[in-house]
């Protein structure tokens, strides 16, 4: 009898010990050992551009009291322009589209306004190819289809889901079950469980609601046609429509890089070669390159690392959670270096109250450092986001921006979303240079408008506990940022 059991024990343990090394691996494999799809993490070369052109959204207050709201939105509407200019060909990659999440608030019409440009272009120019790279996301991870993709695919547009598998995984402690059991369900049948994105979309299927607990996505929101493209941190998606977001539109050679950036997303995901444009002239005062994931970090840690004394740093960001990030604006600070943040008190996401993080602790760790040269303010926000992602470094002799998709957070720069960003150097006296230096001042100052709040302004309600669970996040990497 004893040895029976001491033969189940030596069983059971073997076992166990199988199964979490196999955890293990699984994990470490998908999460951090893992070949990236090839294209992805793109290093584009530094090309000439005459003219770059700054957008923004604004949404925000014209009295103490909050009482009169404005809106400022410049970015559809140059996207819509954008369309309808084209001649050849359209790539679009947006994260998010559609009305879902409205839940019966009055929202700006974007989605139905894009797709609506998008078909009238198709109607008028049939034989014009059209691709709209997005993230599955958008189909409930495969539990159903949004109608304004449906109608996109009736007239033509070739609509093109990201797969996601192929990236590596974001959450450490859930990969390794993901990949060994719960990826293994087929995604079929009617959904039944409800829907954590947005309460008045359709419910989801267990593969596919597993599937979503991966957190990560392509993020990108781009247009690109044969001879002009946009770059911003704004989706199509009408409970996004009174987000403060800001973009950057292009012309000339660096427009081949975006679209070979884009077509290794296609490739990955079972789409199609994409068209190319003539590249042009290498002229003009402004130098552009393109940059995606891993990428947009490494050129953003050399440029802060490359500022002296008498330097400016100004950042507007949504998440602030990159400690190699982080820490840069420190040590930049402490050589003299004068950096403003302008962050978002993350009071929402996805129309949903959230607890602070993680900008919250972040602004805490940075004023206890006791450098006056290091300054933070808030974004007033009302019942939107400030979504922006834009840095200017401002040197010597020379500015760069670094504007786009990407959030300064593990998650958009470590190669677990598809991000994009551009970044150019520019003149200190450029045109694009003084529009972006003014946008920030008419913030921080509040030129015409109550904008930004002291740094103190949420502070006081981030609790012990918030703290603490932002601590575990950042170590288990159990985060939605």
């Amino acid at each position: 009898m004893k040895a029976k059991l001491t033969d189940g024990r030596k069983w059971l343990t073997g076992t166990l010990s199988v199964l979490a090394v196999s955890y293990v691996a699984a994990a470490a494999w998908n999460s951090f050992i893992k070949p990236i799809p090839k294209g992805l993490a793109y290093q584009g070369r530094l090309h000439r551009a005459e003219t770059i052109d700054m957008l923004t959204d604004l949404t925000y207050v014209e009295d103490r009291e909050g009482k009169r709201t404005k809106r400022e939105a410049q970015i559809f509407q140059e996207i819509y322009q954008v369309i309808d200019r084209a001649e050849q060909f359209i790539v679009l990659d947006f994260f998010m589209l559609g009305r879902y999440g409205a839940e019966g608030k009055e929202y700006p019409a974007i989605a139905e306004n894009l797709v609506s440009r998008l078909l009238a272009k198709k109607e008028a120019s049939p034989d014009m190819p059209i691709y709209f790279i997005t993230d599955p996301l958008n189909s409930g991870y495969g539990s159903y289809e949004l109608p304004e993709f449906s109608k996109l695919k009736e007239a033509g547009v070739e609509v093109i889901y990201t797969d996601l598998d192929k990236l590596r995984d974001s959450i450490p402690l859930y990969s390794g079950l993901y990949r060994l059991l719960v990826q293994w369900p087929d995604n079929g049948g009617e959904g039944w469980i409800s829907n954590p994105i947005a309460g008045d979309a359709p419910d989801m299927t267990l593969s596919s609601f597993l599937t979503l607990l991966n957190i990560k996505a392509n993020h990108r929101k781009a247009i690109i046609t044969e001879s002009e493209a946009i770059i911003s941190s704004a989706n199509p998606h009408d409970p996004d429509g009174y987000n403060d977001n800001m973009a950057f539109r292009v012309t000339g050679p660096v427009l081949k890089d975006l679209l070979e950036a884009e077509e290794a997303v296609s490739l990955m995901s079972g789409g199609p070669v994409l068209p190319r444009t003539e590249p042009g002239e290498e002229r003009g005062e402004y130098k552009v390159q393109y940059l995606t994931e891993h990428e947009v970090l490494k050129a953003l840690l050399q440029d802060i690392t490359a500022t002296e004394e008498g330097d400016a740093i100004w950042l507007a960001m949504l998440y602030l959670a990159e400690r190699e990030v982080i820490n840069a604006l420190k040590s930049a600070a402490k050589r003299g270096v004068d950096v403003r943040l302008i962050l978002d008190p993350n009071k929402t996401a996805f129309g949903r109250n959230q607890r602070g993080l993680p900008n919250r602790p972040v602004a805490k760790e940075l004023r206890e450092t006791g450098l006056e040269n290091l300054q933070l303010r808030w974004y007033n926000v009302i019942d939107e986001e400030f979504h922006t992602k834009t840095t200017l470094v401002r040197m010597a002799g020379k500015t760069v921006i670094s504007g786009g998709s990407s959030n300064f957070s593990s998650r958009s720069l470590d190669n677990h979303n598809i991000e994009s960003n551009l970044r150019i150097e520019a003149p200190n006296d450029s045109d694009l240079v003084q529009s972006l230096e003014a946008y920030f001042k008419r913030l921080w100052n509040n030129e015409d408008g109550i904008f930004t709040l002291d740094d103190t302004a949420y502070q006081s309600r981030l609790t012990p506990l918030e703290r603490g669970v932002y601590a575990v996040q950042k170590l288990l990497k159990i985060t939605t940022y």
